[in-house]
C-alpha cells in the first residue's frame, strides 16, 4: 500500500477481521464453547478445551482457505479501533509525525498468549510488524503449510499437508506482497566472558582476581587436554581436584547451589581418575602414590582438614597439647552451625589428664557453651546427647566463616580425626593427648608414600610446633610411642627436622601433601 493520508485513508473500505473464541461452556464442566465474529456461523459446544482449540483452529483456517485474497483498495481493520500504531483523531495535533501504513496489504493472524482468541485482519504490512505477535500469512504459505491441489503463481498444483489454510478456494494468481519488515527491538548489552569453563561462562568481574584467572586457565587446560591424542588420568585427576577446589570457591563467592554440585562432581571425577591411573600403572613409581583406599579420598578433603589445624593453631584458647586435642575435636563435631551433640565416651577416650576441668576452663573462658554441668556433659550417654555450642562458630551476617567446607563435609573430618586418635593400637598404649595430637598432625604432613613432610623431605620444627604444642624435649618422647604404636619408622628428631614414614596401616588415615 502506497503512503496515504489520513483523509485517503478515511475513504477506504475497511479490511476484513473476524475473531474465533474460547470460552468454557459453564462452571463445574469441562465442555467449552466455540464461538466466531461473522454472523453465519453457528456456535459450537465441545468436550474439552483440547478438542476445543483443535476446532478454533480449523475454523479459521477455513476462513482464510474461503477469503479472497488481500485487497490493496482497503485500509488497515485494525485502524478502525485506533490500535496503538495509529493515531486517533484527538491527537492529530499532539504528534508532529501521524502514522503512516506503508508496504504490501497482507492478512495477520494474531492470537492471546493462552490461546482463548484467534483473529484474522487485512493490514498493511507495516502495521502486522509492529503488531506484537502477529503472524502474516501469504497466498502461497500459512502457519500450517500450504493447502494440497491450491495452484501456485503458475497454475501446477502445490504439495502442501492436508488441512493448512489458503485465502481462497478459487484460483486466483497468488499475490505475492512485499517483505514485511521486522519489529525493532533494543539492543541488547551482552556482558563477554573472561573465559569458559564446564559450559560456564567466567565473568569479567568476578572477584577475586586470583580465581577468575584460575578458572579461565582451567578451561583451557581441559580444552587442551581433549586435544590429547595419549591419554594421561594422573593429569586429568589433577585437573579435577583443581576444578573441586575452584568451583567450591566460586560457590562461595556467589552462593550458587549448582556450582557447590558441580565441584562434588569434580571430587568424584578425580577419585575415579586417580583409581583409573593407579590401575593402569600398577601403583608403581609411575603412579601419584600407591593404590591405597584413603578414608577422605580427594585432595579437597586432605586441604579442609589441614584447614582446621592451621585454624586451631591460632585460635586455640588454651594453651598445651591436651587443650589443643579437645578444642579441635570440638571444632569438627560443631563448624558448619557453631553447635553439634557429645557424649561422655567422646570426651574420656581421648586420653586426657582431667577432662572435667577442661571443659570447665573452656567454658569459663567463654570458648564453649553447654546447658548444664562439665560433670553433666561427662555423664551424657548416647541415648541423651548433651548440645554443645561454640559462639565463635556460629554462622554471622557481619563476619565470614573460619571454614569453606559444607554441611555433609563436616562429619567426613570429623569421622576421620576420629579414626586417627581413637587408633585401636594407640588405645592399648594408652598413649597420651599429645601423642594422638601429634599422629593426628603427622597424618596431615605426608607425601603420597608416607613419607613426612613435603616431598618427604621431613617436617621442619618450627612448624610442627605451630600444630602440635609440646617442647623439643618432649617430642621425642611422644615419637618413640608412636614408633611403638606402629604409627612410625625410619624416624629421626634432628635440630630442624622430624624425618621418618607412616607405617603401611595408616596409609589410608593420611593426607597426603600436593
Amino acid at each position: 500500500m502506497t503512503q496515504a493520508t489520513a483523509s485517503e485513508l478515511d475513504e477506504r473500505v475497511v479490511g476484513r477481521r473476524w475473531t474465533v473464541r474460547l470460552d468454557a461452556a459453564g462452571r463445574g464442566s469441562a465442555a467449552v464453547r466455540v464461538s466466531c465474529s461473522r454472523p453465519a456461523c453457528v456456535e459450537q459446544r465441545l468436550p474439552s478445551a483440547t478438542v476445543g482449540r483443535a476446532a478454533a483452529v480449523a475454523h479459521l483456517k477455513a476462513h482464510l482457505r474461503a477469503a479472497a485474497g488481500p485487497r490493496d483498495s482497503v485500509y488497515c481493520a485494525c485502524r478502525a479501533e485506533s490500535c496503538r500504531t495509529h493515531i486517533r483523531p484527538d491527537d492529530r495535533q499532539a504528534r508532529t509525525q501521524p502514522w503512516r501504513c506503508g508496504g504490501a496489504v497482507v492478512w495477520a493472524v494474531i492470537t492471546d498468549r493462552e490461546r482463548r482468541w484467534w483473529q484474522a485482519m487485512e493490514c498493511c504490512s507495516r502495521c502486522a510488524a509492529a503488531t506484537p505477535g502477529a503472524q502474516v500469512v501469504t497466498p502461497a504459505q500459512t502457519a500450517s503449510g500450504p493447502v494440497p491441489d491450491a495452484p501456485d503463481a503458475a497454475g501446477r498444483p502445490s504439495t502442501a499437508p492436508v488441512g493448512a489454510p489458503q485465502f481462497s478456494d478459487r484460483s486466483v494468481p497468488a499475490v505475492r506482497p512485499r517483505e514485511v519488515p521486522a519489529p525493532r527491538s533494543a539492543p541488547v548489552r551482552r556482558r563477554h566472558p573472561y573465559g569458559r569453563i564446564a559450559q560456564r561462562a567466567v565473568p569479567e568481574d568476578l572477584r577475586p582476581v586470583a580465581l577468575r584467572d584460575e578458572l579461565a586457565e582451567l578451561g583451557q587446560l581441559f580444552r587442551a587436554y581433549q586435544q590429547r591424542t595419549e591419554l594421561d588420568l594422573a593429569l586429568l585427576a589433577d585437573l579435577h581436584e583443581r576444578k573441586a577446589r575452584a568451583f567450591a570457591t566460586w560457590a562461595d563467592v556467589t552462593c550458587d547451589t549448582g556450582l557447590r554440585l558441580d565441584a562434588r562432581r569434580a571430587e568424584q571425577a578425580a577419585v575415579t581418575a586417580r583409581l583409573q591411573h593407579q590401575q593402569r600403572t600398577g601403583g608403581g613409581a609411575e603412579s601419584a602414590g600407591p593404590a591405597v583406599a584413603r578414608l577422605l579420598t580427594v585432595a579437597t578433603q586432605w586441604n579442609h582438614a589441614r584447614s582446621v589445624l592451621a585454624y586451631m593453631a591460632g585460635h586455640s584458647p588454651l594453651p598445651g597439647p591436651e587443650a589443643r586435642l579437645l578444642v579441635v575435636m570440638l571444632t569438627l563435631r560443631t563448624a558448619h552451625t557453631g553447635t553439634g551433640n557429645l557424649v561422655g565416651q567422646d570426651l574420656t577416650s581421648l586420653g586426657l589428664t582431667d577432662p572435667e576441668s577442661l571443659v570447665e576452663q573452656l567454658t569459663g573462658c567463654g570458648w564453649l557453651s553447654i546447658p548444664g554441668t562439665a560433670g553433666d556433659l561427662l555423664a551424657s550417654r548416647p541415648e541423651n546427647p548433651a548440645p554443645v555450642t561454640v559462639p565463635s562458630l556460629v554462622p554471622r551476617e557481619d563476619s565470614p566463616a573460619p571454614f569453606t567446607f559444607g554441611r555433609k563435609m563436616r562429619p567426613k573430618l570429623s569421622g576421620w580425626a576420629q579414626r586417627v586418635v581413637l587408633d585401636k593400637k594407640l588405645r592399648k598404649a594408652r598413649t597420651t593427648a599429645g601423642t594422638r595430637l601429634l599422629a593426628l598432625t603427622l597424618a596431615t604432613q605426608t607425601s603420597a608414600s608416607g613419607r613426612l613432610g613435603p616431598g618427604g623431605t621431613g617436617i621442619a620444627l618450627n612448624s610442627l610446633a605451630a600444630l602440635c604444642p609440646v617442647g623439643p624435649g618432649e617430642l621425642q618422647h611422644l615419637v618413640d610411642q608412636l614408633t611403638a604404636a606402629d604409627w612410625l619408622t625410619e624416624t629421626a628428631v634432628t635440630d630442624t627436622h622430624l624425618t621418618g614414614r607412616l607405617t603401611e596401616r595408616i596409609l589410608p588415615l593420611t593426607c597426603p601433601l600436593p
